[in-house]
């Protein structure tokens, strides 16, 4: 489920709304969730005030259980993991990708074509 807009304000919000998501969910019979702000790495307002206080609000009147994972902050291997991917990229040469997941090269820029824009409102 989607909880904000991605770009200029004329781009339409993802979809669905948390609490719509919720809703539908408690009317297909699911009793709890867990929800991860998964675009975040700290809480901040749109952490704190969308899903601790809306949309627990929402699962608490929709009798649904209702958990939020943490995100990473400023715990030490988040922070570490970061330092690390800069300073790879720091002392790289540009002909280096910038990472490596497994055997995969994740470069700076994507071919064209390799990430399409998400389809977004009615076709």
């Amino acid at each position: 489920m989607w909880q904000s807009r991605s770009g200029p304000p004329h781009v339409p919000w993802l979809e669905p709304d948390v609490n719509d998501h919720l809703t539908a969910l408690a009317e297909a019979g699911v009793t709890g969730v867990v929800v991860s702000p998964i675009g975040f790495v700290s809480d901040h307002l749109e952490v704190i005030w969308d899903l601790d206080n809306e949309a627990a609000s929402t699962a608490k009147r929709l009798g649904l259980d209702y958990a939020r994972a943490a995100t990473p902050g400023t715990d030490p291997r988040f922070v570490a993991m970061v330092h690390d991917l800069v300073r790879e990229r720091v002392d790289a040469p540009e002909s280096v990708p910038r990472s490596r997941l497994g055997t995969l090269p994740v470069w700076d820029t994507c071919p064209r074509g390799c990430c399409p824009p998400p389809r977004r409102g009615a076709p």
